[in-house]
C-alpha cells in the first residue's frame, strides 16, 4: 500500500475543521456533504422525481438523520495528501449506496455487494485505466492491485483520460488517484515496479485474485503470468485495440483449468523456453498475440511504418476507451458467475457495424508484406 497517496479519512464526530486545518494545512475543503446527503434521501424516496416539492420533508429527514449533530460532525473528512484537498463525504456504506444508485436494477443490490467485495489485478495501466476506472466507476471492486513500472508521457494523453500534469507519474500511481477520487474507501496495492519475478505470484495470490486483467507489453511476462493464473484457476481478460475496432480475450482458466494459455496460438511455447528465443521472431510472436489477421488495411500500413516515419504502433483514444467499457463488463459478469462468458477471442469490430468495408486484396497484399518483415 503507497501511503503517499492513500486518503486519510478522519470522523467527523471526532475531529473538526479547525483540526484538520492544523494537521494537514489543506489547499481546499470541500463541503458538499448536505448536497451529498439529499442526493440519498432522494434515491430512498422515490417518488420525488415526480414531486419537487421535497424540501420541507427533505428538512425533517435531516433533522432525523443528524441526531441533533450539525453537518460538520456528521459523515468522514477525507484528506487527499496528493493535492491536499479536503472533502466532507458520506460515510463509505452511504457513499457506495448513493453512487451506485443509478445502476439498480440493471445491477441488483446482492450482485452489487458481491462486484464491490471482489479482488481485481491490472497488470498494465495504459488501456488498463480504462478498464480499472470503469470498473470503480461502476461501484466494483474495491480491492484492486495495479502494476506498471511505467510513468505518464505526453505521446500517452491520446489514449488515456488524464491532464498534461500527469505527465512524468507512474501509471499505476496516477490511476490509483483516480480510483481514490471516485471512492476513497477503496483498499489499492500499487506495484510501481510493474508486475516482475519475484512478485508475480503475491500479485496473483496474496491475497488471492478474482480476476486477472493483463495489459502488459512485455510478451515473456504475459506468458509467465498466464501459466500461474492457470495452476490458480484465475480467469484472464486482455483488451487490445486494433484502430478503431478491439480484441477481447478471455480466458476461463477458473472453469477450464486444462486449457492451452492464449488459445493454444503458442504452440508448445513456456516462459521458460520463451527466453531462448532469437529476437527476430519476436514480432511475429507479438502480431500472433495481438490478431495481426484482424488489422484492418490502416493498421497494417502503420505497422510498416514503425521505426521508419512514426515511432511506435498507432492506437486511439476511442479504442481504448471501448477496451475499458467491454472488458469492465466481462470483468463484472465473470465475478457474478455468469458461466454463459466462456473462453473466446471476440472482435468487436465497429466499422463493419456501420457498413464500412475493406479491400480484400489490399488486406491480403499487406499482410504478405508485413509477415515478409518479419521475417
Amino acid at each position: 500500500m503507497d501511503n503517499k497517496i492513500k486518503p486519510i479519512i478522519l470522523d467527523a464526530k471526532k475531529v473538526d475543521v479547525r483540526k484538520i486545518k492544523k494537521l494537514y494545512k489543506p489547499t481546499t475543503i470541500i463541503d458538499s456533504y448536505k448536497q451529498q446527503l439529499e442526493d440519498y434521501f432522494l434515491i430512498k424516496n422515490p417518488k420525488y422525481k415526480f414531486i419537487k416539492d421535497y424540501k420541507d420533508d427533505f428538512e425533517i429527514f435531516l433533522k432525523k438523520f443528524l441526531k441533533n449533530k450539525s453537518l460538520k460532525e456528521s459523515g468522514k473528512w477525507v484528506y487527499f495528501p496528493w493535492n491536499k484537498k479536503v472533502i466532507h463525504c458520506l460515510d463509505e456504506k452511504l457513499l457506495c449506496e448513493t453512487r451506485t444508485a443509478r445502476n439498480v436494477y440493471l445491477i441488483t443490490k446482492e450482485e452489487q455487494i458481491k462486484f464491490y467485495k471482489s479482488k481485481i489485478g491490472i497488470a498494465g495501466l495504459s488501456v488498463g485505466s480504462h478498464i480499472a476506472l470503469t470498473i470503480s466507476m461502476m461501484g466494483g471492486a474495491k480491492y484492486m492491485k495495479l502494476a506498471d513500472n511505467d510513468v505518464i508521457s505526453l505521446s500517452n494523453l491520446n489514449r488515456i483520460r488524464y491532464p498534461l500534469e500527469s505527465i512524468g507519474e507512474n501509471k499505476a500511481v496516477y490511476c490509483a488517484k483516480q480510483i481514490y477520487g471516485i471512492n476513497p474507501y477503496a483498499d489499492l496495492k500499487i506495484y510501481r515496479e510493474g508486475i516482475t519475478e519475484k512478485n508475480i505470484d503475491e500479485f496473483l495470490i496474496k491475497p488471492k485474485i478474482d480476476i486477472l486483467i493483463e495489459e502488459m507489453d512485455n510478451l515473456y511476462l504475459k506468458i509467465k503470468i498466464r501459466e500461474l493464473a492457470k495452476k490458480y484457476k484465475i480467469p484472464v481478460i486482455m483488451a487490445t485495440d486494433h484502430d478503431n475496432n478491439i480484441l477481447i480475450d478471455v480466458e476461463r482458466f477458473d472453469l477450464e483449468p486444462n486449457r492451452p494459455i492464449l488459445y493454444g496460438l503458442l504452440g508448445n511455447l513456456t516462459s521458460e523456453n520463451f527466453k531462448n528465443i532469437p529476437p527476430q521472431y519476436l514480432v511475429k510472436l507479438t502480431s500472433k498475440i495481438a490478431g495481426e489477421k484482424f488489422a484492418t488495411p490502416r493498421m497494417l500500413k502503420s505497422l510498416l511504418e514503425v521505426g521508419k516515419t512514426i515511432y511506435s504502433w498507432p492506437q486511439l483514444g476511442n479504442a481504448a476507451t471501448l477496451c475499458g467499457a467491454v472488458a469492465a463488463y466481462l470483468a463484472k459478469e465473470i465475478i457474478l458467475k455468469n458461466k454463459e462468458i466462456k473462453s473466446c477471442r471476440v472482435l468487436i469490430n465497429i466499422e463493419k457495424f456501420f457498413g464500412i468495408k475493406y479491400n480484400k486484396e489490399e488486406v491480403k497484399i499487406l499482410l504478405k508484406q508485413f509477415s515478409k518483415n518479419d521475417k
